[in-house]
């Protein structure tokens, strides 16, 4: 009898598995042992407080000796349940399997187009990534990422699968996951503006226009338009952070933008980047050079943008040391700052609508100094959906970091 079911117990799990099913192992969450806990202030040599350090790859392990660090992201294959980081550096780009975070594997390189350049940006969408350069005659590189699934004998030299070349540097790029355009910002057309690219199709990107009339934008945020000014729901908004004021641009048009309003605020240095809240309510702002011509510590401005014609200047925030603010990005009620040689602060904004937000935690990759000066920490990408974040270093490379406990 029992010889009987089992046999039974087999032909059901034949007949479950057609010819066409893939068995696939499924991925098993690694145990993630730090490579340093975050004990009494310290992760081995790096100041924190309730951040572990997980893994580290220093700039020479992508491209030698003499590569620096800049931006970073991060991909999420939702085939295979792995996690990526990607990192910007002086000489090109770099891919790691951080699925096991505690032993990332450099998946290969891609080389700058052009020439070695302190600035690099990296966005991805449906599975490609987006890459643009100061460098001249970069243009953006597109590179299909389901590759690294393919990578047998890392590290790979991998290479373009597309370069767009309707501009040649760019200082930044920004994509609308919704909408599926990519917005190049700092190249030599449109004065500088932004500069519209159709990357519905990510590997044949086709020009989509422009918009000139507000001038040069360092950096922008665009999306998709579901906060509380009902006048522009679903409308296509561009938050232009351009040097010296921030502009709300109505982009759903490509051919006609029109801008909906403008602010500055008091000691402008120079008007970098910023993010919205999740309700889009309110816009998160960081000046990179005010530290340095007006002294202080870290500022941190928030807008008010619940009437996107009457945009307001809510408060600042200051941070607990003089390090210059870099790139942010907000996550539920955290908002993760890249804060040059202070490291990445980990800031709660849960009670931003009452004009107050607080530091809860940080990792410091930079422990020389605190100074206003351009070393250390250039960006983070808290999005995964393990909770490790990516961190990308100008001196040290990238870190791979986990809130304690977690």
């Amino acid at each position: 009898m029992a010889q009987k079911s089992i046999f039974i117990f087999f032909l059901f799990i034949v007949f479950s598995c057609s010819k066409t099913d893939v068995f696939e192992e499924p991925i098993i969450e690694p145990t993630i042992i730090p490579k340093e806990k975050c004990v009494d202030g310290f992760a081995g040599e790096y100041p924190c407080k309730d951040y572990d350090l997980i893994s580290q790859i220093p700039n020479s392990d992508f491209f030698g000796a003499g590569t620096e660090g800049n931006d970073s992201w991060g991909w999420f294959d939702e085939t295979t349940g792995k996690e990526y980081a990607i990192m910007g550096t002086t000489k090109g780009t770099g891919f790691v399997d951080i699925t096991n975070p505690t032993k990332p594997i450099i998946l290969g390189t891609l080389a700058t187009a052009t020439e070695i350049n302190l600035w690099r940006d990296i966005k991805v969408y449906k599975n490609f990534a987006f890459i643009v350069s100061e460098a001249i005659g970069h243009g953006m590189q597109v590179f299909d990422l389901e590759k690294l699934r393919l990578v047998t004998n890392p590290p790979e030299i991998f290479t373009a699968d597309a370069n767009y070349t309707e501009f040649g540097n760019a200082h930044n790029i920004v994509i609308n996951e919704n909408s599926g355009f990519a917005y190049a910002v700092g190249t030599k057309t449109f004065a500088g503006g932004p500069h519209f690219v159709d990357v519905t199709n990510p590997a044949t990107p086709k020009s989509a226009g422009g918009y000139s009339a507000a001038a040069y934008s360092h950096d922008a945020q665009v999306v998709t338009y579901s906060g509380p000014d009902a006048d522009y729901t679903g409308k296509e908004i561009l938050i232009g952070s351009n040097e010296n004021e921030v502009v709300i641009v109505d982009v759903t048009d490509k051919a006609n933008p029109v801008q909906i309003s403008n602010i500055d605020y008091a000691n402008i240095g120079y008007t970098h980047q910023g993010w919205f809240t999740e309700d889009q309510r309110f816009f998160i702002l960081g000046d990179e050079l005010d530290e340095i011509r007006f002294g202080g510590n870290s500022r941190t401005l928030i807008f008010d943008f619940a009437d996107l014609e009457n945009p307001t200047f809510s408060f600042e925030y200051l941070g607990k040391t003089t390090a210059i603010d870099h790139n942010g990005y907000v996550k539920g009620n955290l908002f993760y700052q890249a804060n040059y040689t202070a490291g990445i602060r980990i800031i709660d904004i849960s009670t931003i609508g009452n004009k107050s937000i607080k530091e809860v935690g940080f990792f410091d990759t930079y422990p020389e100094n605190d100074n206003a000066a351009f070393n250390g920490t250039w960006s983070v990408y808290p999005y995964l959906p393990s909770g490790n974040i990516i961190v990308s270093d100008i001196n040290r490379g990238l870190f791979i970091i986990r809130k304690s406990g977690s």
